[in-house]
């Protein structure tokens, strides 16, 4: 199969701004997915595809971890964003080894990731050798061979890196940590370290689990739903019909966003006669412009109301019967939160007191509240204090373990919560790792490995050789660009396991492999017959995923193949891990992850009912919290909050709603008006002219850091339009990975060690001519 018709690059000359939409979803969001389907796909791949997204004998969305519909499902039970994911990966358009004759190296180094991820996807397993100029074809078992010897040769399998993405399923995860550890090694950083490791942080210390604790059904049946620094429209949009219709059954939802987001205003439901002629349905009540990192002000803030509510009717607002039960740290909290200066609530969060009164006063009428975040509260320097001081609000009213309340952290990736589960972290549990050595007569490693950031400063400092990646854009996906290229560069090999061109191809190590998998859609049939993979969403249903489609080539290999395959070569025929019957029958890994993770007993049974089945979550379940006081813990947090320096502006990065985490489907973001580029800064129409520039003006973006030696590092992307926008005084925001260069790999999140994405200081320059 080959590429249908030319892909041309970004031209930035022919980007255009117009109104931002005050609604998300409708007949747009249609013809855009079916626009989108038919270019890549064709008109009939695209009808099989579509009609099987997120059903029930079909295949799990490559994008987002939002949960199906559970009981009966709409027919057209995916978004826009599924269906570009979808059509980015059943493409006819492929990579060739005629391709990679055709460009050089020095070629795709000057090309976008938006050209790079067009062109297709990869066929045959392609090899890098040093000093040439071009990849070139390389069997599978050379490849495996290639790889072993790289491995067997380090000093140490700590030299060793070993990433993963969200996207990889949980019989490919399982296995992939299993090699791992065989191996010798816990380096293996994912997703997770750069977007929730905050939430996880934050909600491990505070009751004992770090994943949400609510339901599709609870989301539905919640009076009270606060969202805070996501952005559904875009990054979960089936999350609108679930909010739809919690306002049906009388919810009050509230924004916290520093830009008004479309999908947050209104949402048109386009299987719905209201969403495609009529209004569509209002979804925040309240909306918050909160200043960028002040999240964590306005909880504390509305925790000092709460008390002061408590003061003037007692046993009106705290549920003191579950926080004398089940809760631990009260008079700490009680003292911390009493002391808090509303002044300062004020300055740090840009709100109003009248906002701040509101919001306390529906705080403390709900009878069943729901606190979502995604990244805008995940990438904060204090980002796991600021989720610890949420959490507050909830155990305070009694708001966990009852239906309709509890914590909703938004997951991004389709299945990086069930890479979590399946035992991709680099600081496992003992319990774990027992159970492990138990089921597979080996004895993996207790030492912890590197987490994201970890690895890349390794990979800096000569302490890793190898690096391995289990899908994704590790180059995109990262911060500090260049010291991650850099990272790479030193490396003797990398592997990238994917189903489509990046730049991860691109900039490499001394050696680099390409092996092409499999994607979710495409049929996998190995030795025992068709295979299904399981993947979890975000509320911990664990369900099936079926591809349908006749993969592009032959020479593609599954993930699960791919591992096994390179564990016989890298461990022996004679290791004790069955690999080759694994390979053939997936049933079998599912047999073994039901003795070892725990909550997963019975596993073939139960994920073959209709929707799967619930992972246990001992607070939601029975109010039992798995800490170290064995109650929910009170974070006691120290207020913290980042002002705007004179001159300067905070910036967060974010996603385009042409684009899913990495991946540029196209140059429009319809919500907020930008079509035909991507190069573009958001700043609050003030702030333009205090700084003296006019809206349209070429400028730099300069972000400023004050390293831990104490000198200031300064890094920089040019040629960015300013676009005079709807956000604070003082905050500005960009897309990633094009403002990724201007994150320092060193500022971290404190606890977690999660970059700092949504609170970069940064200052305008005029563009010089080029």
């Amino acid at each position: 199969m080959t590429r249908q018709g030319p892909i041309n690059d970004i031209d930035e000359s022919d980007l255009e701004v117009t109104h931002p939409k005050d609604y998300a979803a409708g007949v747009p969001a249609v013809l855009v997915s079916l626009q989108r389907g038919v270019e890549q796909m064709g008109a009939l791949r695209t009808a099989r595809t579509l009609t099987r997204l997120n059903q029930r004998h079909g295949f799990d969305c490559p994008g987002c971890a939002w949960p199906e519909t559970p009981g009966h499902r709409k027919p057209a039970e995916f978004c826009e964003n599924g269906a570009k994911a979808v059509a980015e990966e059943a493409t006819l358009r492929t990579v060739t080894p005629e391709f990679f004759a055709e460009h050089s190296i020095a070629d795709l180094d000057g090309k976008t990731d938006f050209w790079l991820g067009q062109q297709g996807r990869l066929t045959h397993p392609m090899v890098l050798v040093p000093g040439a100029t071009h990849y070139q074809p390389i069997d599978w078992d050379g490849a495996y061979a290639l790889i072993a010897d790289h491995l067997t040769g380090l000093a140490s399998p700590d030299e060793a890196v070993f990433y993963t993405s969200g996207r990889t399923s949980n019989e490919a995860a399982f296995l992939y940590q299993l090699m791992i550890r065989s191996y010798g090694t816990n380096n293996m950083p994912d997703c997770s370290n750069m977007c929730h490791e905050s939430s996880g942080s934050a909600l491990t210390a505070s009751i004992g689990i770090g994943k949400g604790s609510v339901t599709v059904p609870d989301l539905e049946n919640a009076d009270l739903i606060l969202i805070a620094g996501q952005n559904p429209g875009t990054n979960h949009p089936r999350m609108l019909s679930t909010l739809e219709k919690a306002k049906g059954n009388g919810a009050k939802i509230i924004a916290v966003n520093p830009l008004p987001e479309a999908g947050l205003r209104r949402f048109k439901d386009p299987q719905k006669v209201s969403g495609v002629i009529g209004h569509g349905i209002d979804i925040a009540d309240e909306f918050l412009q909160i200043r960028l990192g002040g999240d964590m002000a306005l909880f504390q803030g509305l925790g000092r109301l709460l008390l002061e509510g408590e003061d003037r009717n007692p046993g009106s607002v705290v549920d003191r019967a579950f926080v004398e039960e089940y809760c631990a740290g009260w008079d700490e909290y009680e003292k911390n939160i009493r002391a808090v200066d509303l002044d300062t609530v004020l300055e740090a969060t840009g709100l109003t007191m009248s906002q701040l009164t509101e919001t306390a006063a529906a705080l403390a009428r709900s009878e069943r509240t729901v606190i979502c975040w995604a990244m805008g509260l995940t990438q904060q320097a204090h980002g796991v204090a600021t989720i610890e001081e949420a959490v507050n609000l909830l155990l305070m009213r009694g708001m966990m373990g009852k239906p309709g309340a509890g914590v909703c952290p938004v997951r991004g990736h389709s299945n990086v919560q069930g890479d979590r589960t399946m035992g991709i972290w680099e600081k496992m549990p003992e319990e774990f790792l027992a159970a492990l050595d138990t089921e597979f007569k080996i004895t993996a490693p207790r030492k912890h490995g590197w987490d994201t950031v970890d690895a890349i400063r390794a990979m800096n400092a000569g302490k890793a050789g190898f690096f391995m990646a289990m899908g994704g854009n590790f180059i995109q996906a990262s911060p500090d660009t260049a010291a991650t290229e850099t990272a790479l560069r030193q490396c003797e090999l990398t592997v990238q396991v994917s189903t489509k061109l990046n730049r991860s191809h691109v900039v490499h190590g001394r050696t680099a492999i390409i092996l092409p998998t499999l994607g979710r859609t495409d049929l996998d049939v190995q030795a025992g017959g068709k295979q299904l993979v399981s993947v979890e969403d975000s509320m911990s249903m664990v369900h099936l995923s079926r591809g349908r489609l006749t993969p592009v080539s032959p020479y593609l290999r599954s993930e699960v193949a791919i591992i096994c395959q390179l564990a016989r070569e890298l461990l022996g025929n004679d290791h004790s891990v069955r690999w080759s019957a694994f390979e053939g029958n997936y049933d079998l890994i599912r047999d073994s992850i039901s003795r070892v993770v725990p909550g997963c007993e019975n596993y073939n049974t139960r994920v073959r009912r209709p929707d799967g089945f619930q992972l246990p979550h001992p607070p939601r379940d029975s109010r039992e919290f798995r800490t170290h006081t064995g109650k929910a813990n009170f974070g006691i947090n120290e207020l913290q909050w980042l002002p705007t320096p004179s001159g300067r502006l905070i910036l967060q990065t974010m996603r385009s709603h042409d684009q899913y985490n990495t991946t540029i489907y196209g140059l429009d973001d319809r919500y907020r008006g930008i079509k035909g580029g991507r190069k573009v800064i958001l700043v609050n129409a003030d702030d333009i002219t205090a700084l003296g520039f006019d809206d349209g003006a070429l400028v730099d973006i300069v972000s400023e850091w004050n390293a831990p030696d104490g000198t200031l590092e300064e890094r920089r992307v040019t040629d960015f339009r300013i676009v005079s926008y709807d956000t604070p005084r003082g905050n500005a925001a960009a897309y990633y990975p094009e403002t990724n260069p201007l994150v320092p790999l060193e500022h971290v999140a404190a606890k977690s060690n999660t970059p700092v994405s949504k609170a970069v200081t940064v200052r305008l320059e005029a563009a010089e001519p080029r």
